[in-house]
């Protein structure tokens, strides 16, 4: 047998057969567990302690919120110290929550917003973090906007991220007038014609706008890549929920382990950010906090 014939030979063999002794192949995991910096928001931390109380907590990627970062970067603090914090605690930064209103009908106000959005994403993006979530800020009330022209604002700012390599994510807001139902989501991501339209969904918004857990079926599976995860109480209905009325996931009535059944990628992991903004839990020990999210995060998706 030539040297060909015995490799050909030798990569016929189960792959199992060609590691080495006493290794195995490795189950992928179906979801990355993350903390949404809301959910430490009313401790008023600053942006060093948020990522230093996610870290002992034992996350390893997180959501920060733009404001806190500037507020930082204001005190003293420069991109570069951020990123260092950032890599020295093991961390990744998944996304960015902020509110740049580039959705609106205002041709004035909407290019201040791109102006914003701009900045916002080359900081980011010197922090190594490659999203951003792109809700519906400053179209919350009043009228409803023509979808096929919310389209095309999303679209200018999925461009803008490709200059800048972070991507807007667009938001669900269950409250709002606009962007608050799954279908109207869908509509604009779509409609947008970019590679690199992606939805941001979220248990309580899901729940608030009426769409409910079902609809999420219905999101394609390449258009996730990141859920905000919590729970919602028996109680206030649905009509006057608030935000404020989020719990750990598992400790309401949503029905989660359907929904992450839905969210699961077999292509790729899932980012579940634990995202609350609970004043009962603000009175507690940030760390306690933290840790007890991520371990109902990861009970309730247990053997999904």
């Amino acid at each position: 047998m030539n040297r060909r014939e015995a490799m050909s030979s030798m990569l016929a063999v189960s792959g199992t057969g060609l590691l080495p002794a006493g290794t195995s192949k490795v189950k992928k995991e179906p979801f990355i567990y993350s903390l949404n910096m809301s959910t430490l928001r009313g401790h008023k931390l600053g942006f060093r302690k948020e990522l230093e109380v996610a870290a002992k907590a034992g996350y390893g990627s997180v959501e920060i919120w733009i404001n806190t970062l500037q507020d930082y970067l204001k005190n003293g603090g420069n991109l570069k110290e951020a990123k260092t914090i950032i890599d020295d605690l093991g961390l990744k930064v998944e996304d960015a929550i902020g509110f740049a209103p580039w959705i609106v009908d205002d041709t004035a106000t909407r290019s201040k917003a791109l102006e914003q959005l701009k900045l916002e994403m080359e900081q980011l993006a010197a922090i190594g973090c490659p999203r951003v979530a792109a809700p519906p800020m400053g179209a919350t009330t009043g009228d409803s906007l023509d979808l096929k022209k919310v389209a095309e604002r999303y679209r200018a700012i999925l461009e803008l991220g490709e200059t800048t390599k972070v991507a807007p994510h667009l938001e669900l807001w269950g409250f709002s007038k606009n962007l608050s139902r799954v279908g109207e989501l869908l509509y604009v991501a779509v409609e947008a014609d970019h590679p690199s339209a992606r939805v941001l969904m979220d248990v309580y918004h899901l729940h608030k706008g009426g769409s409910g857990m079902d609809s999420v079926k219905d999101v394609g599976k390449p258009l996730v890549e990141i859920f905000h995860i919590n729970d919602y109480p028996k109680t206030p209905p649905r009509e006057t929920i608030t935000d404020a009325d989020r719990v750990y996931a598992g400790d309401g009535v949503a029905p989660l382990k359907e929904l992450l059944k839905n969210l699961k990628n077999p292509e790729k992991p899932v980012i579940l950010s634990f995202e609350v903004f609970n004043q009962g839990y603000y009175a507690q020990d940030a760390l306690l906090v933290a840790k007890t999210g991520l371990e109902k995060m990861k009970k309730v998706a247990q053997g999904v």
